[in-house]
């Protein structure tokens, strides 16, 4: 029964993260294909590309909720003891967090995961979220680089949620820190390169 429970959490999390919203806000709105212009990534950094803010903040508003949904919705429809809905929310969020970065609808090529790496951790634990988002805040402040601060902020989160005693939560957020990275390997190229886009600009 707990495996049927697990199971359908990472698939609910899944369906909720592969929702590319960055690309159907962009076609509702009638911009150029979000995958031929500048990363050719459907978030809301590239979005921003485009010129238009507005939807690159729904962007990324959308794409964090998706993940805080699906981690609320697993939790919810795991009835039973807190220690199995806690797992189902933490599967959820892996299964959100690698249906947008690896979409089936659209072949495999998602973001980067970013904007869902936020959502799931208000979900799960929302002061790290707040951790998380002061550290992008403040990296982007002096840098303007978009990547390097998901990186910064990404890295010190498992270690805030295991100094404060959440050693799943810090284990499955490395794991998730692992594969943003891993999506962000060229960005860290043109990072030590200098090469590296900087926020609002278009290449």
């Amino acid at each position: 029964m707990m495996i049927g429970i697990y199971i359908a959490a990472l698939v609910i999390g899944y369906l909720f993260g592969s929702i590319p919203f960055g690309l159907i806000l962009t076609k509702i709105a009638g911009t150029q294909d979000l995958r031929s212009i500048g990363s050719g990534n459907i978030g809301a950094t590239n979005v921003l590309r485009t010129g238009r803010k507005g939807l690159a903040a729904a962007t990324l508003l959308l794409d964090a909720l998706k993940g805080t949904a699906a981690v609320i919705v697993a939790a919810y429809l795991a009835s039973g003891t807190d220690a199995i809905a806690a797992n189902a929310a933490m599967l959820a969020a892996l299964g959100a967090f690698l249906g947008h970065l690896f979409p089936v609808w659209l072949k495999f090529k998602g973001g980067k995961g970013v904007a869902v790496y936020i959502g799931v951790l208000i979900g799960l634990f929302w002061p790290a979220a707040v951790v998380f988002c002061i550290m992008w805040l403040a990296t982007a402040f002096t840098s303007r680089y978009s990547s390097l601060s998901a990186l910064v902020a990404s890295f010190v989160t498992p270690i805030f949620l295991w100094w404060f005693g959440h050693d799943s939560l810090a284990s499955l957020f490395a794991v998730l820190t692992l594969l943003l990275f891993w999506m962000h390997r060229e960005n860290i190229k043109r990072l030590q390169a200098g090469t590296e886009s900087k926020i609002g600009q278009k290449k």
